[in-house]
């Protein structure tokens, strides 16, 4: 019996070897395939992208809680395997030019490239790939390690070519090897030599193969990332149309207005515009009347990056979810986006919003065959069996929508918080506090108005800003009422959910930040590990969407499907683009005769 996969180069017993794996379908690109079709082959190499990061940075070190790791860090390295951007659950030999498995999946063997290399010249080698599974396992973030510890057995060297991982028995084994095969690469030999430890920050990043190296920084201020002219995979099929660029910059900004003014005059060159107000009323600056900037909305498919207030659920005045919900009614979203975003946005209700594997309606057949159980037992409410899947409240025109205000009301009184003679709500004497701890200047704007609803309401709400060192710091260690945070899912989630949803990572993991212990989550998460078809999955992931959004230690803020661009004129990139990328570091391209033109002209620098 011959397992599925594209590009099979052999199998025995069961046995695949191929150029890739894929988690349910075939491959989309074959053994012997060219280039990715949303590419330009192409595609000159030269010239400079420069973009803009908020606050500050002090590591250029990714993987560790501490300090702040520079932005696009994670740059200098490579893993075994690579995902593409026009296919979900695929990924292909990278530093790895084999993928060995039997069909269920219990081990997987990667035969390196023998012409792997790291940037300073040095082979990579199965010992460096051991030694960096080991790194992640004893000394990376504490909920990944945790995971990591539970899903690998064993690593080991065969020889001078490969390397295997084995699987413990008794556990989903889908995506264990995407899961090792994405591990990002180091050298052993520069880790050792510089007595370093992983888990301390360091401004000397880690030697990585990856086609890009540190070319300056400045220390809070600039990152400038040379492409490695001696870089060892640039003629690979997955990378050909790729890596264009000769330099990266990155411009650090202290707040948002101030990095819109650095673009306007030129500083930086390629802006992703996160600010609604910005792309509705700002782009009316010289650089723009003179065709030297130019405007794009691109279309983004990829899931929304589940942006919200979150609870911190570790808080006494949050246990009772009568008192979430209350709080979150209070937000009037439909008011933000007219008033402060100018429409753009859509509201973000799922976890998996913009996907079809958001849960919409009653749960059908067999979403129900998950959840009766769970009812059964007493871990939810017989209401999820028939109700709408949740769905965040509407709110009218004005800023306090009066409705939502009753409703709100009448949950709180239902809890026991009443309203006293201050018009503050109390219970056991406990005023009902909520404090939004908020790093960003721009953001106030939207939270102001969601504190004043609040008090309204007879909560105790407050702002307090602080620069952004002190909101990780705060955030890390759990110090917060309310956040705004991200949910970041994919269409094939693996052992992530754990880290962003489990009970076991509520209190050590930076993920998952609001605090979350449920054990019907705990159940479904692992049901979707368990999913051994793509119908199966979709199922499923339904299911746990309904179920977290049930729980509402959310307010959900918006998203929009496509992407917001402006750059100077000077970069082009292939039509059409993936539908789960924009790629402007990764498959655009420099045209300099462009480029000639604006400096002649003043535009940029």
């Amino acid at each position: 019996m011959l397992a599925l996969g594209a590009g099979l180069a052999r199998a025995e017993e069961n046995v695949t070897v191929a150029h890739g794996i894929s988690t349910f379908d075939d491959l989309k690109y074959p053994a012997d395939f060219e280039h990715l079709d949303y590419v330009n082959p192409e595609a000159p190499k030269g010239g400079e992208i420069s973009i803009w990061a908020f606050g500050s940075f002090d590591s250029m070190h990714p993987y560790t809680t501490k300090g702040r790791a520079g932005a696009l860090s994670t740059i200098f390295f490579e893993s075994l395997l690579t995902g593409t951007a026009d296919e979900t659950g695929a990924a292909y030999g990278l530093l790895a030019e084999s993928v060995e498995y039997p069909e269920d999946r219990s081990w997987v063997i990667f035969g390196l490239r023998p012409e792997a290399r790291f940037s300073d010249g040095s082979p990579v080698t199965p010992e460096d790939v051991v030694f960096s599974y080991e790194l992640f396992r004893e000394k990376g973030l504490p909920s990944f390690r945790v995971q990591l510890s539970r899903q690998v057995e064993s690593a080991e060297i065969l020889d001078d070519g490969r390397v295997k991982f084995t699987f413990p028995e008794g556990i989903p084994t889908r995506d264990l090897p995407q899961l090792v095969g994405s591990l990002p690469i180091f050298s052993k030999a520069q880790y050792e030599a510089q007595g370093r430890d992983f888990e301390e920050s360091s401004l000397e990043p880690l030697l990585g193969s990856g086609p890009y190296v540190l070319a300056e920084l400045d220390v809070g201020q600039t990152l400038v990332y040379a492409r490695n002219p001696d870089y060892w995979g640039a003629d690979l099929p997955i990378n050909v149309g790729r890596n264009n660029f000769d330099r990266i910059r990155v411009e650090y900004y202290a707040d948002y207005n101030a990095a819109f003014e650095g673009f306007k005059g030129g500083t930086y060159t390629f802006r992703n515009e996160a600010s609604s107000k910005s792309w509705a009323t700002g782009y009316d600056f010289p650089a723009v009347e003179n065709g030297w900037v130019v405007r794009r909305e691109l279309d983004d498919g990829s899931i929304a990056t589940g942006q919200s207030f979150a609870f911190n659920l570790r808080r006494p005045q949050f246990q009772d979810p009568r008192v979430r919900e209350a709080l979150g009614l209070m937000f009037n979203f439909e008011w933000s986006n007219e008033t402060l975003f100018y429409g753009l946005y859509a509201r973000v209700n799922s976890f998996w919003e913009n996907s079809y594997l958001a849960a919409d309606g009653p749960p059908d057949a067999g979403e129900l065959a998950l959840l009766e159980p769970l009812v059964a037992e007493g871990l939810l409410p017989e209401a999820i069996l028939t109700e709408p899947a949740v769905t965040a409240p509407t709110s009218g025109e004005r800023q306090l929508d009066r409705r939502n205000l009753r409703k709100a009301s009448a949950l709180l009184d239902e809890a026991g918080w009443v309203v006293g003679d201050d018009g503050m709500r109390r219970k056991n004497g406990e005023t009902l506090r909520v404090e939004f701890l908020n790093d960003s200047q721009t953001f106030d704007r939207v939270i102001n108005p969601y504190v004043e609803n609040l008090r309204r309401l007879g909560v105790d709400a407050s702002l307090t800003r602080v620069d952004n060192a002190q909101a990780t710091n705060r955030e890390r260690s759990y110090d917060f009422d309310m956040v705004t945070a991200r949910f970041p899912m994919t269409y094939i989630p693996g052992s992530g959910l754990r880290q962003y949803f489990g009970s076991e990572t509520a209190d050590g993991s930076v993920f998952n930040i609001m605090g979350l212990k449920n054990e019907a989550v705990d159940r479904l998460i692992e049901q979707v590990l368990a999913a051994d078809s793509e119908d199966g999955l979709t199922t499923r992931v339904k299911a746990l969407d309904r179920v977290l959004r049930s729980l509402r230690f959310w307010v959900p803020q918006w998203y929009k499907d496509m992407h917001t661009v402006a750059y100077y004129d000077m970069y082009e990139h292939p039509e059409p683009l993936p539908p789960y990328a924009l790629g402007n570091l990764d498959f655009w391209w420099y045209n300099p005769e462009k480029a000639e033109a604006l400096r002649a002209a003043g535009a940029i620098r």
